[in-house]
């Protein structure tokens, strides 16, 4: 196995814990998008945002998720980067995607807990709690056209890496 593995979901799921986890045990790199994006545009993604709005933020996520992919890489997307169907197309075409699904009630707690709100602004101006939930029923239809498997995240990290490289090998075996 030497595609990339991408990992979808919403803010708050898990992908960059998960992802590190899971690089290591697959000897792979790791790569987070909204950091390398941060690092390109030398600005926190919020601020960016703000400047030049989500059109330009969304076309410059594509351009990174293109240059993060890579073989032997696991890539950790942003919450929105399902919003593009080339974006979509992309990852189902050239590695495994999988969608870290967690409950509404268990992102509102770890958002809570840990906002990021430098890092992600909101996409409505209204706290992230009230907004998860119509931003969620807007994507989970994206996340599930955009997946390979979909990954119960409402679990310890360790546990999730188990469940994706359990799905990763069954995919081996039948290619």
């Amino acid at each position: 196995m030497s595609f990339p593995v991408y990992l979808i979901g919403a803010r708050g799921c898990g992908k960059t814990t998960v992802g590190k986890l899971l690089a290591r045990q697959l000897s792979y790199h790791f790569c987070d998008t909204d950091q390398q994006l941060q690092q390109q545009l030398e600005q926190s993604i919020a601020d960016y945002v703000a400047q030049h709005g989500w059109g330009t933020f969304r076309q410059q996520e594509h351009h990174a998720l293109l240059t993060v992919t890579s073989d032997n890489t696991v890539v950790a997307t942003g919450g929105g980067i399902i919003l593009r169907d080339d974006n979509r197309q992309h990852m189902r075409e050239s590695g495994a995607v999988i969608w870290l699904s967690v409950d509404h009630h268990v992102l509102v707690n770890r958002l809570t807990a840990d906002p990021e709100i430098g890092q992600r602004p909101t996409l409505t101006g209204r706290p992230i709690t009230e907004e998860l939930y119509d931003v969620l029923q807007q994507r989970l239809p994206l996340y599930q056209q955009a997946a390979h498997h979909i990954i119960d995240a409402n679990q310890p990290p360790e546990k999730i890496v188990i469940d994706i490289l359990t799905a990763l090998s069954r995919d081996s075996l039948t290619a």
